[in-house]
């Protein structure tokens, strides 16, 4: 499979050296900065990517999942992070719904909490895929892979974009390579027993 442009620019190497990160995330930063400044086309679906959000994917403590600025001929569309600290990234305009039920034609989502790995009811089978535990259901158009302390989902209209997606996937915020071998899933992090930040009680204070 041939790199992608991206790919090469950002991981000239299979190996990342640690020194690097730093580099590496501002390089990231500043592209999806670039990203973020253009809002073409229909106005309805392509959203400019709200700087915060850009600044907490390279700041997260946890890995976060991306393909660069396009794959497949998609352009990175959108980038949420939800209230249980997810990061959403899409690619491609809406192909259903439009505004408020937006389905992109791809769309990655990491989650921090890895005490599970989505699915549902829905028939799935268990792979593994770069080196470590996934899972691929409905058709091959969703795939979970469960790597570091994360669970990474890979949502595609097509199986083929899919499974190329869950090979090529790397952190916008860590060392790695396209194809390379993922690192190995962490025990449950507890992430899902914590309390969100809304949910915290205010602190004690001293009566009188």
């Amino acid at each position: 499979m041939v790199r992608a442009p991206w790919a090469a620019a950002l991981y000239p190497a299979r190996v990342r050296p640690l020194h690097h990160l730093q580099r590496v995330g501002a390089l990231a930063l500043a592209a999806l900065c670039a990203l973020a400044l253009c809002s073409c086309g229909n106005t309805l679906q392509n959203r400019p990517i709200p700087h915060n959000i850009l600044e907490g994917i390279i700041a997260s403590p946890f890995p976060v999942f991306w393909l660069g600025g396009s794959f497949h001929g998609l352009a990175l569309s959108e980038a949420i992070r939800d209230s249980s600290d997810s990061f959403s990234i899409s690619y491609g305009n809406c192909v259903q719904g439009g505004e408020g039920g937006c389905v992109p034609p791809l769309r990655l989502v990491t989650s921090p909490d890895n005490s599970f790995v989505p699915g549902g009811s829905a028939p799935a089978r268990s792979v593994r895929l770069r080196g470590v535990a996934a899972t691929i259901a409905q058709e091959g158009r969703t795939i979970a892979i469960a790597t570091a302390g994360v669970v990474v989902d890979v949502y595609a209209l097509d199986a083929n974009v899919a499974q190329d997606a869950a090979r090529t996937l790397v952190p916008i915020n860590a060392p790695g390579a396209p194809e390379a071998p993922l690192p190995a899933a962490l025990a449950n992090t507890g992430f899902g027993e914590m309390p969100l930040p809304a949910q915290a009680p205010p602190p004690l204070r001293p009566l009188g």
